[in-house]
């Protein structure tokens, strides 16, 4: 495995077995307890304005977006605190004159129909308005396998080597991007935002010898002018989508290799929510009468006035978390010392980068862009489609501290779920929540009475590894963290005409077909000796992997390592995820859309790497919420976790932890759907 597994978390590891406990959750200079909580109405995104309408061969329409990336200042904490330099998503066209031409963090939704295209020019505009570029906001390592544009064509997407150098500081050079549609089904892999496709912005200083775009851009460019007539150019890429999904939640957000974790966390994030289709709204039933069912609505819709003139019944809701200093700006480590009080040694001089943290917990709740909003609500039901946008932090939505609420999941990543599930009555009024999935709930505030009450999150300020919120770990900070938003309930102003959720009538999917290959994958983590300032030995992570389990061994496999995972066009997989390390994983799998197959708990060898099922153990089914179809899975330490997937599209893409600080250090590889295309890079 090549080294003791052990648990991100915020803890120092002792040579012998030995821990020392760190302290509470810090961040930024701005004490949490200092910011006051429900003062500011949470946002509602409203919706992205189209370019235009294209006509594509064949006469068949679809919607052009152009969207640029900025940075912007946005009042993030209540008023009078300080505003926030963040980045934001925003379109810098409209057809309409109505149209929101707004950079906002998270972004404006994205409104799709099932399968009519959309194509978006993705812009880097991360420029000053001289026209220079801007360096991030946030501190980045340098010493990842990481985008490096210093290294210049030949070292581009490379890990620099600084044998013979000083441990080297952050990067302050100009800041690549590359968008990734999480969840798209059936996009080609060069609209997919491949980590190695990434580009400056069109700044009138680049600073010589950098590479503007990555390995992999000009490969895509001509793939993109070949299949959709378009041309790619300095600053930008443009990208088309078919939405094959089912009608369902997906979102948006930076990709970029070796600094997902720091573009996402500066703001650049968004919901896209594709809708129609044979699994679209209209074909959800009420089971009394077999008529089409009622759900709560209406959502925001493009042109729609803002603010808003309109009461929305269905929201989507982004839940992420941040730290932030006493100016107002973000907060996020610019040392390891942060994470585990390592102080050494550094890369070159050890196998520790000196910036990078192995997770990272920020401590306070944003929700749509805000600490601690509040939303007012009706006696009535309401649709609430959530997102887990934080770092590290797997959430467990706690609706109890809400008398009389009833809360049902309909959907996830993948759309409608089998049936409706009662989750007040079968799960106790809670959801897990891992990083990147999203949950799509019926939240019946009917028989709530009127007044403030608050959604809490009972998941841990810590790595996460299943079990009982209480019991088996401590909960997030009750007065921080544990405090999601508050919902302000007050009297319904008319009858509430939508389908009680116990009589909607999930519309089927047919099952996939059986597997006729499966795949034995393993999550493992490294980790090394360093020392404190004190010099005491410390164990601390050193990156966390993906590999192979061969012959009984987890093999541990790099990003720049050949592709290992190559399922043939058409083909349909089961992969077994055997998760050797102390935390649970969201696991990621671009491009398809997967069945939870079942898990089983597993024995690991921590000195040799080997895994096994434990003797006499069963499988155990995926959760009620799994059902259906996925694009995210929580991994669990100490067990197997099996997905099933067909592979329809051929291409270049990834698979990944979710963790984002994982990913940014070795936690993601490259998969191949189908052969090796003509004049790809190597």
């Amino acid at each position: 495995m090549g080294g003791t597994g052990v648990g991100f978390a915020l803890y120092a590891y002792l040579p012998g077995g030995g821990v020392k406990a760190l302290a509470q959750i810090p961040g930024g200079t701005l004490n949490p307890d200092l910011v006051p909580k429900f003062q500011t109405a949470m946002l509602i995104p409203p919706v992205m304005p189209r370019a235009g309408t294209l006509v594509m061969p064949g006469g068949k329409p679809a919607d052009y977006y152009e969207i640029s990336m900025q940075q912007i200042s946005q009042q993030i904490l209540p008023a009078p605190l300080p505003a926030t330099a963040v980045w934001g998503y925003g379109a810098v066209t409209a057809a309409s004159s109505r149209g929101l031409l707004i950079h906002n963090a998270p972004s404006l939704t994205i409104e799709a129909q099932v399968n009519r295209p959309v194509r978006i020019k993705w812009i880097n505009d991360l420029v000053d308005a001289g026209g220079n570029y801007r360096p991030h906001l946030l501190p980045v390592d340098p010493t990842l396998h990481w985008a490096n544009p210093p290294g210049g064509a030949m070292h581009r997407d490379d890990r620099p080597d600084f044998t013979g150098q000083p441990t080297p500081g952050p990067y302050t050079g100009p800041v690549p991007m590359v968008t990734h549609v999480h969840g798209a089904i059936g996009v080609g892999d060069e609209s997919d935002g491949y980590a190695e496709a990434w580009y400056l912005p069109a700044a009138d200083n680049l600073p010589g010898g950098y590479a503007t775009n990555g390995t992999w851009y000009d490969f895509f460019a001509g793939k993109a002018s070949a299949a959709f007539g378009v041309a790619w150019g300095p600053g930008f890429a443009t990208f088309q989508y078919p939405n094959q999904n089912r009608a369902s939640t997906i979102w948006y957000h930076d990709h970029t290799l070796g600094m997902t974790r720091l573009n996402v966390y500066a703001g650049p994030a968004g919901f896209y929510i594709v809708r129609g289709g044979p699994a679209g709204d209209k074909a959800v039933l009420d089971s009394r009468s077999g008529a089409v069912a009622v759900l709560p609505g209406p959502a925001p819709a493009e042109n729609d006035q803002f603010p808003a003139n309109k009461t929305y019944l269905e929201i989507p809701i982004a839940i992420q978390d941040r730290s932030f200093n006493s100016n107002g700006s973000l907060f996020y480590p610019d040392s390891r010392t942060f994470f585990d009080e390592l102080v050494g040694p550094y890369i070159p001089d050890g196998p520790f980068s000196p910036i990078w943290n192995p997770e990272f917990f920020g401590n306070m709740t944003m929700v749509n862009g805000n600490t601690w909003p509040f939303q007012t609500v009706q006696k009535r039901r309401y649709r609430l489609r959530f997102l887990n946008g934080c770092q590290s932090r797997f959430l467990i939505l706690d609706f109890n501290q809400i008398p009389g609420v009833e809360v049902w999941a309909i959907g996830n990543e993948g759309g409608f779920l089998a049936a409706p599930v009662n989750l007040t009555a079968t799960n106790g009024n809670r959801l897990l929540m891992a990083l990147a999935e999203r949950a799509d709930l019926i939240v019946d505030f009917t028989n709530v009475p009127v007044g403030n009450y608050v959604l809490r999150n009972v998941g841990p300020d810590a790595p996460y590894g299943g079990g009982v919120p209480g019991v088996d770990f401590d909960s997030a900070d009750e007065n921080s963290t544990g405090q999601v938003l508050q919902f302000r309930v007050v009297p319904a102003l008319a009858p509430d005409p939508t389908t009680p959720p116990l009589f909607l009538r999930l519309p089927a999917r047919a099952p996939l077909p059986t597997a006729t290959v499966t795949r034995r994958l393993a999550l493992i983590e490294k980790a090394d000796i360093g020392f404190d300032e004190t010099e005491e030995e410390i164990e601390g992570p050193v990156e966390a992997l993906l590999g192979i389990v061969d012959a009984g061994i987890a093999v541990e496999k790099l990003w720049m390592d050949p592709v290992s995972e190559n399922p043939a066009l058409g083909a349909t997989e089961v992969w077994e995820i055997y998760n050797a390390t102390a935390d649970a994983h969201p696991m990621h799998i671009h491009e398809v859309a997967f069945e939870v197959v079942n898990r089983q708990d597993i024995l690991v060898d921590e000195e040799t790497g080997a895994v096994q099922l434990v003797p006499g153990s069963v499988p155990m089914p995926p959760e009620s919420w799994e059902t259906g179809v996925k694009d995210t899975v929580t991994a669990l330490p100490g067990q197997v976790t099996r997905v099933r997937m067909r592979f329809t599209t051929p291409g270049q893409f990834v698979w990944h932890c979710h963790i984002v600080e994982h990913e940014d250090n070795e936690m993601m590889r490259p998969y191949r759907i189908g052969p090796v295309q003509p004049g790809q890079p190597d």
